[in-house]
C-alpha cells in the first residue's frame, strides 16, 4: 500500500544562477557552476511527499541516457517505488535560470512520448488500487491512461492533478481537470478568470496558486477563501519545486484527517520551507512534518 502514486513527470534540471531575469541581450553570461539534477513535476511532488514522511510510488518513462542516470541515482536515494519504462526519446529535461532572488524561468523540452501505451492497462490498474492518493502530472502518456486510473479508484480515493499555468482554455489540459477531485492550478494566466474557472469545476476543489501571493482556496461549498503565503524559514534560494511542494503538503494533510484549509495552510508552510533548499532531494528535517 502506498500513500501516494505519482504519475508522470520525471525529468532532469539544468539549472544555473543568472545576475538578473529577463537576461540582457548580451554575447555571454559569466554563471557559477551549472548544475544538472532531478526535477520535473512529477519528481517535484513525489520527493517533497516523500521528505514528508509518505510512502510514494511513482510511474513514468524515461531515457537511457545520461540525463536519465541522473534521475535514477537521485531515487535510489530515496524510498521512493519507482515502476519506470524506456522513453525513446530520451529523458526530459528543463533549463532553469534562476535569478538572486529565487525567481525562475524554465525551458523545457518535453521529449514526448510516441507509440503504443508504455504501461499495461491491468498495471497502472493494481498500483492505483494500492495507493491512498493519486497525483496525475500533465505528461502525453498519462493522458490516455486517465480513464483506466480514474476507474481504478478504491472508495474513497483521490486524484489529484496540476495544471500549471494552464490559460482556462487549452483542450490538452481539460481531460486532466475533468479526470480530478482536487485541481491545482497557477493563476498566472487566469488572472481574474481564476474564480469563474473554478466554478466552472465544481464540484472539484480547485486551488488557485500565486507564489508569494498565496494561493485561492474554491469549494463548492464556500466561497473562495485566501491562503496567505508563508514567510520562509531562512533566505530563499530556489523557487523551483514549490508549488510541487505545496501540491504534496496538502495531499499529506489531507491524508491525515486535515480539513481542507488547515492542509491549504500547512502546504503553503512546506512549499516556504521548500524556497530555501536548493534543488528537490530536501535534507531531513527541513520540509515541516506538523
Amino acid at each position: 500500500m502506498f500513500d501516494l502514486l505519482v504519475i508522470g513527470g520525471l525529468g532532469v534540471d539544468i539549472r544555473t544562477q543568472v545576475p538578473v531575469l529577463p537576461l540582457p541581450a548580451t554575447d555571454s553570461v559569466a554563471v557559477p557552476p551549472i548544475d544538472l539534477r532531478i526535477g520535473n513535476t512529477g519528481a517535484g511532488v513525489a520527493l517533497a511527499a516523500h521528505a514528508l514522511g509518505l510512502r510514494v510510488a511513482l510511474v513514468d518513462v524515461l531515457g537511457a541516457d545520461p540525463a536519465g542516470d541522473v534521475v535514477r541515482a537521485a531515487l535510489a536515494r530515496t524510498s521512493v517505488h519507482t515502476v519506470l519504462a524506456e522513453a525513446p526519446a530520451g529523458t526530459r529535461r528543463s533549463v532553469n535560470l534562476v535569478d538572486p532572488a529565487g525567481r525562475r524561468m524554465s525551458l523545457y523540452d518535453p521529449r514526448p512520448w510516441q507509440g503504443p501505451p508504455p504501461f499495461p492497462p491491468e498495471a497502472l490498474a493494481a498500483l492505483v488500487r494500492d495507493a491512498r492518493h493519486v497525483h496525475v502530472s500533465i505528461m502525453d502518456w498519462a493522458r490516455d491512461a486517465l480513464p483506466v486510473l480514474r476507474a481504478g479508484l478504491a472508495e474513497g480515493v483521490g486524484l489529484s492533478t496540476d495544471l500549471h499555468d494552464w490559460d482556462g482554455e487549452n483542450a490538452y489540459h481539460r481531460p486532466f481537470a475533468d479526470a480530478a477531485d482536487l485541481v491545482f492550478v497557477s493563476g498566472v494566466r487566469l488572472g481574474d478568470r481564476a474564480g469563474k474557472l473554478a466554478a466552472e469545476l465544481a464540484p472539484r476543489t480547485v486551488l488557485v496558486t500565486g507564489g508569494e501571493a498565496g494561493a485561492t482556496l474554491h469549494t463548492s461549498d464556500a466561497p473562495p477563501m485566501p491562503v496567505p503565503a508563508t514567510t520562509p524559514p531562512g533566505p530563499v534560494v530556489d523557487t523551483n519545486g514549490a508549488g510541487d511542494a505545496f501540491a504534496a503538503g496538502v495531499v499529506a494533510a489531507r491524508l491525515r484527517g486535515a480539513p481542507l484549509p488547515d492542509a491549504a495552510g500547512y502546504a503553503a508552510r512546506v512549499a516556504a520551507a521548500a524556497c530555501t533548499h536548493d534543488g528537490m532531494e530536501y535534507p531531513p528535517g527541513l520540509l515541516p512534518r506538523e
